[in-house]
């Protein structure tokens, strides 16, 4: 389901369906990257949190880690990562498929500055074992994200 949801918000934008399969699972960013024959910095990996009331998604490069003074000086809280079993039904995504794309309507993105200068980045597409290949401008025009610099890499 979470993977069809992925498939229609492309569609819904009159955009050709970009998710494709992976061979083994991409799990991890390091499994995504062996997978597709990439460096992890290529993986687009996606993070949820809550501030506050809100839930969120930062996505990043894949060797990067949220530089948790960095988070509090933009969010004005501590960075608090969603537990395994938030994820799901607070992002829409389970764990080790969430991305920008299908999203629950609540959900905020953000995109760190860590992906900005990529050609294209490779993030999950709602599973385990798929993904999709996309431009950071695209993913930032199609999900009405703000750029934030929370992470160190």
């Amino acid at each position: 389901m979470s993977v069809e949801n992925v498939r229609n918000f492309f569609l819904e934008k009159n955009m050709e369906d970009p998710v494709f399969e992976l061979e083994q699972s991409g799990a991890t960013v390091d499994l995504a990257a062996e997978t597709l024959g990439i460096q992890p910095e290529f993986v687009a990996k996606t993070l949820a949190f809550k501030v506050k009331e809100r839930i969120i998604l930062i996505v990043t490069r894949g060797n990067a880690r949220v530089d948790n003074k960095k988070f509090k000086q933009y969010f004005k809280t501590k960075a608090k990562m969603l537990s395994f079993e938030e994820v799901e039904p607070k992002v829409g995504h389970p764990v080790g498929g969430v991305c920008p794309f299908g999203i629950n309507n609540n959900v905020e993105v953000f995109l760190d500055e860590s992906i900005r200068d990529f050609e294209y980045v490779y993030p999950a597409a709602g599973s385990k074992s798929t993904a999709l290949k996309i431009t950071p401008l695209e993913m930032l025009n199609l999900t009405k994200a703000d750029w934030v610099d929370i992470s160190t890499y």
